[in-house]
């Protein structure tokens, strides 16, 4: 689903805590409607889709959160028109510093299945229903393909020192201002002038080194595809949470093919036509070890 130019846009999710009985949510109460729903709000002016989600869920609930896999998109009929609402899983960073207000008076964290009982809207039970569906990743992968760079003809230079065009830089500006709302652990890169640079001005908004990984190369891929998916599972699981990993053309559509054949649950991707457009993002939800979702994020600024 996409929003139309005349719809009202909103974002939230469902934020999620895991505790030693299981996963909790969170569900709010709002006085003005006197119902209860997943925490969510309309965007200021400029601000993307992902960026509102966090900065809603915080300001609903007290508790910072990041992003993880994408849920839905509803579309729902308000007073002045329409609204358009993404919805994606999210991670409780810290405890909740609630403090009732008039926008909402009452935070309650909950079983799923409480939630579902208690929620007021068809439309948020249905974005919960997905989250129990996938159910919470234990680390998440942000796989960049690195983003546009300079022609080929007019470089005299090797080509792993090829730099970025001006268009490329833009790209790797607007995955800048995307990728803190899925807080990244850590960041790697194929050691490729285009690749660092792809992800530099993330790693410098997030203050994070990039590290070197010759493993995310095409060169070193085409020589051992099993080690390269190793090192993927190696990345997500140290960081104990979210990796930024930033490849070429050559390994990410066939990694992610791999990584959807051996699911063990049916993932919204085709292996035979994985996209892969140069800046673009792909989103992978794991669970121990094995793929649970795929959001493809081709032009990374909502």
């Amino acid at each position: 689903m996409s929003a139309d130019s005349s719809e009202i846009l909103a974002a939230g999710g469902v934020l999620f805590r895991s505790l030693e009985h299981g996963v909790e949510v969170a569900t709010v109460h709002r006085p003005r409607y006197d119902d209860w729903s997943l925490p969510k709000g309309k965007l200021e002016p400029g601000e993307s889709l992902a960026a509102a989600a966090v900065r809603e869920l915080q300001e609903e609930t007290g508790v910072r959160a990041r992003l993880g896999p994408w849920l839905r998109d509803v579309s729902y009929a308000v007073a002045n028109g329409r609204k358009f609402v993404r919805f994606w899983s999210a991670e409780a960073l810290t405890s909740a510093d609630f403090t009732p207000n008039h926008e909402v008076d009452e935070l309650r964290w909950v079983s799923p299945a409480t939630a579902a009982d208690l929620l007021s809207h068809d439309h948020d039970r249905d974005v919960l229903a997905r989250f129990v569906e996938l159910g919470p990743p234990t680390s998440v992968l942000l796989m960049v393909r690195h983003a546009r760079a300079g022609s080929r003809d007019r470089w005299d230079g090797p080509d792993r020192l090829r730099p970025l065009s001006k268009t490329g830089r833009k790209q790797a500006q607007a995955i800048a201002r995307l990728l803190p709302s899925y807080g990244p652990d850590c960041i790697s890169s194929a050691p490729l002038v285009r690749c660092r640079d792809t992800v530099a001005p993330l790693a410098d908004v997030l203050g994070l080194p990039i590290a070197d990984e010759p493993l995310l190369s095409e060169v070193s891929y085409r020589d051992d595809p099993d080690a390269t998916l190793k090192r993927l599972h190696e990345l997500a699981s140290q960081a104990g949470g979210v990796a930024v990993v930033c490849s070429q053309g050559g390994v990410i559509p066939t990694m992610i093919a791999t990584l959807a054949r051996e699911a063990r649950q049916p993932v919204n991707v085709d292996v035979d036509d994985v996209p892969s457009k140069k800046g673009s993002v792909w989103v992978l939800g794991l669970r121990d070890g094995a793929l649970v979702s795929a959001d493809y994020l081709d032009r990374p600024r909502r």
